[in-house]
């Protein structure tokens, strides 16, 4: 049997010491790898680097180097308790020249540059007009004649009207004085509070609660919140250097379904700087975002995007149809349209000062100006989408006789109607006054049943109709754009708005397009002269359909084929 060795404790470990000779007090200090002095390599350096393939070892050392080189010395001197947790968020804030890291930098400094020189967040500036004239812009919100519910119709939800007319908003653009200054900052592509724009937003969406709200009001205001309409607001009018003032045409526009009177900027703005007055109405009727109604008590009320499932239904039916609720919403829009050529003549009889005290949005210290300035002998009403649905319904009244005449006589001697709406109701053919019907290529190009056959051939046949009461009436197709192509959605967020509506033209040549034909129609209807795309006759029966003769495509603008299909239009030949 073996003898146990005795037991004794008189013995101890060799101590570690690193390669000077000093010992390494501290438990925790990682081994050493002996590497000659004379290697470059010569620093502490961790082992698991030698389990890492030969190809990696390189870079990785160097790496581990670099981190260390750029630890900041205090972290050495600091409490051990906080050492742990200060490493930590030294490891998240040390530049890693990854992807990521790199994408994550630039989007940060873009932010840091939008916020510094107060540009908005991955959109682009409205630009200016071009025009030879400067463009001023006045908010007006003055009470009707008559307050009134223009059409039965109450919520669901607590039986307030929904219909009911108190005031009429519009903002109106003209040709200004060259040069002058505004005391006024410029007005915002979207109006305060920005926050109920979001929320109808949030409602046209199918998303509207306490977070999606909160969600949209910061996408809005980050992506246009400091977005500015270049127009000088409440500048003089233009005034003639001798002899008596010109007279402007004026231009009265509908707008859109989930759009408002902001929507349309750049389109108004180029036609006021070529000399054209246009007023641009904000529709209460259920198809704007939000807008702030302003009532003769001092109170304020919101009028909201809405459908037809909110409204109370007749006692005899279940729920308000859509078409009977485009209807309540045409009749609507066709009052306040009244009301704002109303104002728009008050002005022109020298009330301007009366307007400028009702005018809720205190706006118009030059209106006394404007006296016998507006040319109401050439009024055209205009519309885009739902908008142009509307302004075909409210040209119905346009150069009636005495007996077919409503309470007002409508000034109007034509209508531009830019992509009459596919979903807005049915279209009115009863017109005797020429129109300038332009649909956008995405437009023309889908093929949509419209109460039962092709849009397309229902618009078409207006035209047709309305050319042989007056005989001028033009329809065409501008190439290349999509729906949204005559708002200022496109010149916002250009990539954006291309890639999702697949518009091929370049945004600023389609707003071009648009505003060169509307003025070739306003010179048509001074003068009775043709010019332009108007001068060329029909080139496409049916969109996509070449019907032009030889010797017309021979005579035909380069810059007219590139743009433009003619499928309706009076003679060719010029007046």
């Amino acid at each position: 049997m073996p003898i146990a060795a005795p037991y004794h404790d008189d013995f101890e470990l060799e101590r570690l010491e690193d390669d000077s000779g000093e010992a390494l007090d501290d438990p925790d200090a990682p081994l050493p790898e002996r590497i000659p002095e004379d290697d470059e390599r010569a620093v502490v350096r961790p082992r698991w680097l030698d389990n890492t393939p030969p190809w990696t070892r390189s870079w990785l050392h160097r790496a581990h180097r670099t981190m260390e080189s750029v630890r900041p010395r205090w972290l050495d001197q600091s409490p051990r308790w906080n050492s742990s947790w200060l490493d930590k968020a030294f490891a998240i804030v040390r530049p890693r020249l990854t992807v990521g890291y790199v994408l994550c930098s630039l989007i940060v400094l873009y932010v840091l540059y939008c916020y510094i020189i107060w540009s908005p967040l991955f959109a682009s500036k409205l630009p200016k007009y071009t025009g030879p004239h400067d463009v001023g812009a006045i908010d007006i919100e003055v009470p009707v004649e008559k307050p009134r519910t223009v059409v039965d119709g109450v919520f669901k939800k607590d039986g307030k009207s929904a219909f009911d007319l108190d005031t009429v908003l519009f903002t109106v653009y003209y040709p200004a004085v060259k040069g002058s200054r505004s005391s006024h900052s410029r007005h915002k592509w979207f109006p305060k509070p920005i926050s109920l724009i979001a929320e109808g937003y949030a409602t046209a969406a199918h998303f509207n609660n306490f977070f999606s709200r909160g969600l949209f009001t910061f996408a809005l205001w980050g992506l246009a919140g400091s977005i500015e309409i270049p127009a000088k607001v409440d500048v003089p009018l233009l005034q003639e250097t001798g002899g008596d003032d010109e007279q402007f045409p004026v231009v009265v526009l509908s707008h859109g379904d989930i759009s408002s009177r902001t929507d349309y900027t750049a389109y108004c703005g180029e036609l006021a700087s070529r000399g054209i007055v246009v007023a641009t109405i904000e529709h209460r009727d259920g198809s704007c975002p939000g807008s702030v109604v302003h009532l003769p008590d001092g109170k304020k009320k919101n009028v909201m995007l809405f459908s037809a499932d909110q409204l109370q239904p007749e006692a005899d039916s279940d729920e308000v149809s859509n078409d009977e609720w485009r209807f309540k919403k045409l009749a609507f829009r066709d009052a306040e349209i009244e009301e704002t050529v109303t104002v728009l003549q008050r002005l022109n009889a020298g009330q301007g000062e009366e307007i400028l005290k009702s005018n809720y949005r205190k706006e118009g210290k030059h209106l006394g100006d404007w006296e016998k300035r507006l040319n109401f002998s050439e009024v055209v009403i205009a519309g885009h989408s739902f908008g142009a649905t509307g302004a075909l319904q409210a040209l119905k009244s346009a150069n009636k006789s005495d007996s077919d005449k409503k309470a007002w006589t409508n000034p109007a001697i034509g209508g531009i109607i830019l992509d009459p709406g596919k979903s807005s109701g049915k279209l009115n053919p009863d017109i005797d006054v020429p129109l300038l019907i332009v649909h956008s290529d995405s437009w023309s190009k889908a093929h949509t049943i419209f109460y039962g056959r092709p849009h397309f051939d229902t618009v078409r046949d207006i035209a047709l109709d309305v050319l042989k009461r007056c005989g001028a009436t033009w329809f065409m197709t501008s190439l290349k754009t999509s729906h949204p192509s005559v708002t200022d959605a496109p010149l916002i967020e250009p990539l954006l708005l291309s890639w999702t509506t697949g518009a091929t033209i370049n945004v600023k040549e389609g707003l071009r397009e648009y505003v060169r034909v509307s003025m070739e129609f306003i010179d048509f209807l001074k003068n009775g002269s043709k010019q332009g795309v108007l001068s060329v006759g029909v080139t496409h029966e049916a969109y996509g359909n070449d019907s032009r003769s030889t010797d017309q495509k021979e005579k035909m603008a380069k810059d007219i084929t590139k743009y433009w299909e003619v499928h309706v239009a009076p003679s060719a030949e010029k007046s």
